[in-house]
C-alpha cells in the first residue's frame, strides 16, 4: 500500500535530488519494500495517467499483487511506483 504522505515524500526527495539511478538507488535502499522503475515518461502508454506530474518527472502507481505488473490509480493496492522523466522536449510537445 502506498500513501499519500509516502508520495509526499518521494516527491519532495526527487525535488531535491534529481532523478537518476543513483536517486532510484538510494530510493530502493531506503524503502526496500516498494518497487522503483525508473524510465522515459515518453515509455509509459498513452492513456495511462501519473497519479503525480512534478517538474521534471511524472509518478505512476503499479500493483504487483497477481504476480504481473499493472498500472492502477488505487493507492490500496499499489505496490511501487514508476519514475518516469520527462524530457524538456516531453514538457513543449504537452504545453
Amino acid at each position: 500500500m502506498i500513501t499519500p504522505v509516502f508520495l509526499d515524500q518521494i516527491e519532495t526527495i526527487l525535488n531535491r535530488a534529481g532523478l537518476s539511478a543513483d536517486s532510484v538507488a538510494a530510493l530502493r535502499d531506503a524503502f526496500p519494500d516498494h518497487h522503483f522503475t525508473h524510465c522515459l515518461d515518453d515509455d509509459i502508454s498513452a492513456g495511462i495517467e501519473p497519479v503525480r506530474e512534478s517538474d521534471g518527472f511524472n509518478l505512476y502507481l503499479i500493483d504487483a499483487s497477481e504476480h504481473c505488473l499493472r498500472f492502477t490509480r488505487d493507492l490500496d493496492s499499489a505496490t511501487g511506483l514508476v519514475l518516469a522523466e520527462v524530457s524538456d522536449e516531453d514538457e513543449v510537445a504537452i504545453g
